[in-house]
């Protein structure tokens, strides 16, 4: 399985990496192929390329504040939540994800 992944927090410092962070481990934990672009102070980093967003099984958006260039993700199925719930649940998140999609 694949997801791709935008993390980004209003003030854009620790939450928007810690974010990162904990989806790129918990897909590893997993099995699970896991980009992460963040959206932090000092810019878009890891911006995800069109194939990666392409080959993606879905995408995971934080919402506390609006995502840039969000439009490159329709069609794709897209779970939105909370940095914190990121940092705090992505091994739950990945595993339901991987139920959802029958890609257990």
């Amino acid at each position: 399985m694949k997801i791709v992944a935008v993390t980004a927090c209003p003030s854009g410092v620790a939450h928007t990496y810690l974010a990162a962070e904990s989806l790129e481990l918990a897909g590893k934990n997993n099995s699970v192929e896991c980009h992460v672009e963040t959206q932090g102070s000092i810019g878009i980093e890891n911006e995800l390329t069109t194939e990666q967003i392409a080959a993606a099984d879905a995408v995971i958006l934080t919402n506390n504040i609006g995502i840039k260039n969000e439009d490159r993700f329709k069609g794709k199925p897209v779970v939105r939540m909370s940095a914190a719930d990121c940092i705090n649940k992505a091994d739950a998140i990945i595993k339901k994800l991987q139920e959802k999609l029958g890609k257990a």
